[in-house]
C-alpha cells in the first residue's frame, strides 16, 4: 500500500492479500489443498527444520489462512497471527505453549460460559489449574499469583454482561509478577478495542463472531503482540529452551517478536491438529472486510434498543455500558469512545420463566448459541450457555436467572425494538 500507515478500513479490507502472482485474481483465492510440493530436497529439509518459512502441509498452515493472520495482525497491531479451527481451539493452544503439568493461570471470573468450562474442566485433564479473580479489582489477580502462575487471561468486552474491563490496571498486575496477559477481545473486535495498545500481550478471537460477521463460518485467532520478554525467566521453556525435535532451536532466540505465534504453530498446531479450514478461512477473510460498518451499526442499534428497554414497565434493569448512567461507562468511554457493542443484557420482571418467555416470543430475533451475527440474536443464558455452572457461578458471570442476553444485529433498528414490545407483552 501507498500510505505507510494506512487506517483501519483499509487494513479491513487489504491487509495481507495481493492480487494471486499466477491467475491474477483479486479476491485471495481458497487453497483447497492438503500438501505442497517441495523444490528439492534441501528445500524440504529447510522448511521441516524451520531454517525457512513455507508451506508444508495444510494442518500447519495454508495461504488462505496466512492473509486471514496477516490481517487480524494488522487489524489488532500484533507482530504475527496464527488461525485455527475455532476460538476454544486458540485457548487451547495458547495455553499449551505457556503451561506445563502443575502450572496456574489466573482468569476472570466474568467470561463467556465455554470458556468457564474449557479452564475449569478439560483443562484439568492436561494438569492445568485456573484461579479465578474479579475484574472490579485488580488487586484480587495479584491474589491468585504463586509461583507456578503463567498467565493472566481477560475479556476486554466480557461475555455475557457486555462489560468493559480495566486492561491496562490488569496488564500492570502482569508486568509486576512477570507473566504475559491474554485478552479474548471478540466482543469487542479491534474496531472497538486494541487490547496490545493497553498492555495486553497475547490476543485471541473467536472469529466466528464479529470478525466473520455472518454466522456462516467457524475460526479462531491468535495475536502475537511481540512485546513480552519470554527469555526474562525459566517460566516458559517451550520459548526459551532449546527444541530437540527442531535441532535444538531456541524460539525466542531465533524468532523474536514473532515467537509466540510460531510456537503456537510449529508446536501447538502441528501435534494437537484444530487446523482452520480454507474455506472458513475464505469467508472470515470476506466479513472482515465489512467489519468497521457493520460494527458501527451494530453499536448505534444496540444503543437504541437499550434506551428503549431501560423505559419499558416489564424490564427490570439494563446493564448497557452506553448508556450514560451505567456503571461500566467510564470504561466504555475511555476504552471503545466509537461505541459500547452490540452484546449486553436485561432482566425481565417474572425472573427464570418471564425470561425464557420472551425468548420464546420474538420472531425477528433468533434464538441461538452465538454473537456477532448480521443477524438480531438473543439467548437466555441461565437455561442454555452458562446452564452448566452453579446459580452462584452464573450471578459472578453475569448470566443469573433473570438475564437475557442480546446481540443487536444491523436490521432495522425499529424493527428490533416491535419485534421485543410484542413479545414483552406476551410475558
Amino acid at each position: 500500500m501507498a500510505n505507510n500507515n494506512p487506517g483501519f478500513a483499509t487494513l479491513a479490507v487489504h491487509a495481507g492479500a495481493q492480487p494471486d502472482p499466477t491467475t491474477g485474481a483479486r479476491a485471495t483465492p481458497i487453497y483447497q489443498t492438503t500438501a505442497y510440493v517441495f523444490e528439492n530436497a534441501d528445500h524440504a529439509a529447510a522448511l521441516f527444520g524451520l531454517k525457512q518459512f513455507g508451506n508444508i502441509y495444510t494442518r500447519i498452515m495454508n495461504p488462505t489462512q496466512g492473509v486471514l493472520e496477516e490481517r487480524v495482525a494488522a487489524l489488532e497491531g500484533g507482530a504475527a497471527g496464527l488461525a485455527v479451527a475455532s476460538g476454544h481451539a486458540a485457548q487451547m493452544l495458547v495455553f499449551h505453549t505457556l503451561m506445563q503439568p502443575g502450572d496456574n493461570f489466573v482468569a476472570a471470573k466474568k467470561l463467556y460460559g465455554g470458556s468457564i468450562n474449557q479452564f475449569g474442566h478439560a483443562f484439568k485433564n492436561f494438569g492445568w489449574q485456573v484461579r479465578w479473580a474479579d475484574t472490579d479489582n485488580p488487586d484480587s489477580f495479584a491474589a491468585e499469583i504463586d509461583d507456578r502462575t503463567r498467565a493472566i487471561f481477560i475479556e476486554s468486552l466480557a461475555n455475557p454482561g457486555g462489560t468493559f474491563v480495566d486492561i491496562a490496571a490488569i496488564a500492570e498486575v502482569a508486568r509486576r509478577h512477570g507473566l504475559p496477559l491474554i485478552v479474548d477481545n471478540t466482543m469487542a473486535s479491534p474496531y472497538l478495542v486494541r487490547p496490545l495498545e493497553h498492555g495486553a500481550d497475547i490476543v485471541v478471537h473467536s472469529a466466528t463472531k464479529f470478525l466473520g460477521g455472518h454466522g456462516n463460518s467457524m475460526g479462531g485467532v491468535i495475536v502475537d503482540g511481540g512485546t513480552f520478554d519470554w527469555s526474562q525467566s525459566d517460566k516458559f521453556p517451550t520459548l526459551s529452551q532449546p527444541r530437540s525435535e527442531y535441532s535444538n532451536v531456541v524460539l525466542h532466540e531465533t524468532f523474536g517478536n514473532m515467537a509466540f505465534a510460531i510456537a503456537c504453530r510449529v508446536l501447538g498446531l502441528r501435534d494437537l491438529g484444530p487446523a482452520i479450514a480454507p474455506m472458513n478461512a475464505f469467508l472470515l477473510l470476506t466479513g472482515i472486510e465489512t467489519l468497521p460498518l457493520r460494527m458501527q451499526r451494530h453499536c448505534d442499534n444496540a444503543l437504541k434498543v437499550a434506551h428503549w428497554l431501560k423505559s419499558h414497565e416489564k424490564v427490570a434493569w439494563v446493564r448497557y455500558a452506553g448508556l450514560a448512567d451505567d456503571p461500566n461507562h467510564a470504561l466504555q468511554q475511555r476504552y471503545a469512545p466509537k461505541g459500547a457493542g452490540a452484546v449486553f443484557t436485561f432482566g425481565v420482571k417474572g425472573g427464570y420463566e418471564a425470561g425464557k418467555a420472551l425468548v420464546e416470543g420474538l420472531q425477528l430475533f433468533s434464538h441461538l448459541a452465538n454473537i456477532g451475527d448480521t443477524r438480531s440474536l438473543v439467548i437466555h443464558p441461565a437455561s442454555t450457555t452458562h446452564a452448566q455452572l452453579t446459580p452462584e457461578q452464573q450471578t459472578a458471570a453475569g448470566a443469573g436467572p433473570d438475564v437475557v442476553r442480546l446481540s443487536v444485529g444491523i436490521e432495522d433498528p425499529d424493527d428490533i425494538i416491535a419485534d421485543l414490545a410484542q413479545a414483552l407483552s406476551k410475558t
